[in-house]
């Protein structure tokens, strides 16, 4: 999420589902919330109902776009025109909300000499390497004009971020604290303003010019949509912003799965920070997922090159990172809150390793695992299929069918010696080498597969983190059947037993393993809520490793446990060795014995409803809500109030935890060469960045520190915008006969295809397509396209259809509607189709796989592949071949008699026979 994170300073949606009832005017982009997150969509619809106004843009339309107010159609891909054009409307008819602006965002910063937009280089901008396809920040001159000597900082070791190398991450880093190991730490609360806005390389002037070619005009003949449209959408968004009103802005997959994601995400977040509607109610930018702890995993994290809480994972053959201090110094920050690296890190450290981490020993630094390549998915798989890979454990995913360009993985997973897959179903990831129509015969496959039974949700207990960063207890209900066993139950008890088979050693490298605190037994026989004890042995107490999460002061007893005392929060970590914490985003959510606030559900009269669930950081539900008044301290307005200074007590209050230190006033400054918190004044809301202010522009984003329009990898268009660089310069290509790409422009797929899911299914399937009742709700793979494509191909509704890519070809059901229309773009007629992802080759309902045509191709930030826009051929008929075959039975209804003291409309729909 370094779109969010380089422009607010924590990569996470800042504000929570139920505030967008609070919204004048939502808009919808790259999510078709109704569908696809149904439950948080009331939210929205209670806006409604309460007279906002909600707007869809969006390639297709759907039941999200049918209870909208106003529907709007674009061209796939096309996002940063259509956002270009809203920031651009925003300027040029003077909209921005001057105040916030001014107080609140980097607008008068200025920016070095020598750097040149991509206006003045026709779509690139300064600094880029054409021999590695990425941009050197400091050799471009991105940075902020220090003052004083009026030159940059000279040495530039922490001035800009270094666009990518050696062993560079794929900016997880960034997700939740505004780039910590590359931001600039110097030449921010030192760098040069102008408060007139004037300068000609002030942010705001730079700005102006960038966005200046998205007219109207421009964002119609690139998007596909009307000009009116287009103008309707921005004359909504400017009259429902300001200081009575506000407007949120949503977005999910259709955002993020582009080789442009991040800046997408960028662009959204100027206009937002330019109309005023960053930290206030109903207003901010709702990150929506589609998995019950997609942000958790984040957080704590699964991501190969982050630490719990954001930090840097340490970096092989980097000399900062052989040593603590080194390593703290060159990824904490001295200005604003990350100015408590330390504190996170030294904690962290403890919570892991214990008594063994002491400072002689660097607290056990040297026992972090070192980063030395690309672990993200698409080049590992990549790396599989070539046979770089030996062994993989595989929980909780399904990459034979989800991954982009599933060929791909699959053919990795054939690559393998061992293959260990915990899951409640034989998924395609499981079933790959007997199954897969596309592989060789399964004598072939060398592929040793142990396939582990997983416990389902209801067997077992844990924390869920969602959208709204709001972690939630989920509770157990009943023991797994038979051998299935929780996730937790697996790896705790496999680092057990790897402890009792290294026991003993005294080899330096398997030290980490030996010190590491791995002690979350039950202290007494769990029980499920009836009361009987649970007959699962060795599962481990997660209450426990929730505890150890939310931290612990190690000097101190406390006299009700004997234990060291839970700490309430993240301001009494320490870097002195005296306290421990797993993650410290979420320091506070055990604060004491016997309260777990992930665990409460009680409703007050706060419409906030703090007291149900925790939200990290600090149980703040919308992030730099500071911004919610005014520099004066005052709410901007008595209907949008949501924290406010007051005079009387000292302190800030209001509905919400303040985000914001309690005590500041809004009229202190920081005195010269103030460090850390000190050196963010109390006019400056966004606390994770280095000088406090919202960044319309920013360095720390790998390809440009302000977005541009790029075509897809894949389009049957050029550029109408850069015409010189069709896409993103900096792209990564994963190149093999496994993996062509149709680059664009191309005229031999002259068709845009996106995918999209199903509320009736999950993913790529591994649930909804072993659950009968689903599957007769949506039983096959379908294409939908419009009437004059089908008309064009003599494709009919309700037939067969192929699509076929540089990658494969796949076959599916036709479903021709209206809910698309070709595009004219350019005077060319463009035509879509969209392909719902969730369908393979194993389960009770199975189908071809629209992840067999897309891409391995990565954005330059976070690796993400681009399935919401790719190239394509369509045309009538099936593929040649036998038909795929369901790999378990259809389930029987247990009973064929209507379901006692249950309405008709609530009754399955099977019929007699069905099943049979």
């Amino acid at each position: 999420m370094p779109g969010l994170g380089a422009s607010f300073g924590r990569g996470a949606a800042t504000n929570y589902q139920q505030d967008m009832a609070n919204s004048d005017c939502i808009l919808f982009m790259g999510s078709n919330m109704a569908e696809a997150q149904p439950v948080g969509f009331r939210w929205p619809m209670e806006a409604k109902e309460r007279g906002a106004t909600l707007i869809h843009v969006d390639p297709r339309f759907t039941r999200m776009s049918a209870v909208c107010d106003l529907y709007v159609g674009i061209r796939s891909g096309s996002d940063i025109a259509f956002l270009g054009g809203l920031v651009n409307y925003v300027l040029t008819h003077d909209r921005w909300f001057h105040e916030y602006v001014q107080a609140y965002t980097n607008a008068s910063t200025i920016i070095e000499e020598g750097f040149r937009d991509s206006e003045d280089l026709a779509g690139l901008f300064s600094g880029f390497d054409q021999q590695h396809d990425s941009y050197d920040a400091k050799r471009g001159h991105w940075g902020f004009e220090e003052s004083g000597s009026g030159q940059p900082e000279q040495d530039g070791s922490q001035h800009t971020p270094q666009a990518k190398s050696s062993h560079d991450g794929q900016g997880h880093s960034m997700d939740g604290s505004a780039e910590p190991s590359t931001s600039p730490s110097k030449g921010t609360t030192n760098a040069q303003h102008d408060p007139t806005l004037q300068h000609p390389r002030c942010v705001m002037q730079i700005l102006r010019r960038h966005f200046a070619r998205y007219t109207p005009e421009v964002v119609s003949q690139v998007c596909g949509c009307t000009q009116e449209h287009f103008l309707r959408v921005a004359e909504l968004l400017c009259t429902h912003s300001g200081r009575e009103r506000t407007t949120c802005i949503a977005y999910a997959l259709g955002w993020t799965q582009h080789t442009t994601g991040v800046q997408i995400i960028r662009t959204a977040g100027i206009l937002q920070l330019l109309l005023g509607n960053m930290g206030r109610p109903g207003g901010g930018i709702m990150a929506l997922r589609g998995h019950s702890t997609i942000q958790g995993a984040t957080d704590i994290s699964t991501l190969y090159d982050t630490l719990p809480g954001y930090l840097p994972q340490p970096a092989a053959h980097d000399p900062a990172h052989e040593e603590l201090s080194s390593y703290i110094e060159s990824s904490g920050m001295s200005t604003g809150y990350w100015a408590n690296f330390s504190k996170f890190i030294v904690s962290l450290l403890k919570a892991w390793y214990g008594d063994a981490a002491t400072p002689e020993n660097d607290y056990g630094f040297s026992w972090l695992p070192r980063v030395d390549g690309d672990y993200s998915q698409l080049a590992y798989f990549d790396r599989m299929a070539k046979g770089g890979v030996k062994g993989y454990f595989l929980a909780g995913q399904n990459p034979a069918g989800g991954g982009p360009n599933a060929n791909v993985h699959r053919a990795g997973l054939r690559n393998l010696e061992w293959l260990v897959v915990l899951d409640w179903f034989e998924t395609e990831s499981a079933l790959f080498w007997k199954n897969d129509p596309n592989a060789p015969p399964p004598s072939e496959i060398g592929t040793e597969v142990f396939f582990i039974p997983a416990a389902a949700a209801q067997e077992k207990e844990g924390s869920l983190t969602n959208t709204q960063r709001l972690i939630q207890w989920h509770r157990k209900a009943i023991d797994p059947s038979g051998d299935c066993r929780s996730d937790a139950w697996f790896f705790y008890n496999l680092g057990k037993r790897l402890k009792e088979l290294y026991a003993g050693s005294t080899d330096p490298k398997d030290q980490a393993l030996l010190n590491l605190t791995w002690d979350y037994d039950f202290d007494e026989p769990p029980r499920l809520p009836d009361g009987t004890l649970s007959r699962i042995e060795g599962e481990p107490d997660l209450e426990k490793v929730l505890m150890e999460i939310n931290g612990h002061r190690l000097d101190e007893i406390d006299p009700r446990t004997g234990r060291p005392r839970l700490v309430s929060g993240y301001s009494e970590l320490k870097d002195d060795g005296t306290t421990a914490c797993g993650c410290w985003i979420y320091s506070g959510v055990f604060p004491e014995p016997g309260r777990n606030r992930a665990d409460e559900r009680k409703i007050t009269d706060n419409p906030v409803q703090p007291e149900w669930g925790y939200a990290w950081p600090n149980n703040v539900r919308v992030l730099y809500n500071r911004a919610s008044a005014d520099p004066e301290g005052r709410p901007w307005s008595e209907r949008k109030k949501l924290v406010w200074w007051d005079s009387e007590k000292r302190r800030w209050v209001g509905d919400d935890k303040p985000d914001f230190e309690l005590e500041k006033p809004p009229d202190y400054q920081p005195a010269p060469g103030a460090t850390g918190m000190a050196a963010i004044a109390g006019t400056q809301p966004f606390i994770t960045k280095a000088d406090g202010l919202g960044w319309l522009y920013s360095p720390g984003v790998k390809d440009g520190p302000l977005p541009m329009h790029y075509e897809p990898v894949e389009s049957p268009l050029g550029n109408l915008l850069y015409p010189k660089h069709d896409t993103n310069p900096t792209v990564r290509f994963f190149e093999g006969p496994l993996n062509q790409i149709a680059h664009t422009p191309t005229a031999d797929y002259p068709v845009v295809a996106t995918t999209f899911r199903l509320t009736e299914h999950y993913l790529s399937g591994p649930m909804s397509r072993f659950n009968s009742w689903l599957n007769e709700l949506q039983p096959e793979m379908f294409a939908e396209l419009s009437y004059e494509l089908a008309a064009e191909r003599g494709i009919v509704h309700g037939g067969w259809m192929t699509i076929q890519t540089a990658r494969g070809r796949i076959e599916a059901r036709a479903m021709v509607t209206r809910r698309l229309r070709p595009f004219v773009v350019e005077g060319r007629v463009i035509h879509q189709i969209g392909l719902p992802f969730h369908w393979a080759f194993a389960g009770e309902s199975v189908g071809s796989n629209a992840n067999d045509l897309t891409a391995l191709v990565a954005d330059p930030n976070v690796s993400m592949h681009e399935s919401k826009a790719f190239a394509c051929q369509v045309q009538a008929g099936r593929l040649e071949g036998p038909a795929l075959h369901p790999t378990v039975p259809t389930a029987h209804w247990p009973t064929l008699d209507p379901i006692p003291d249950t309405p008709a409309s609530a009754q399955p729909e099977g019929r007699l026979g069905h099943g049979k």
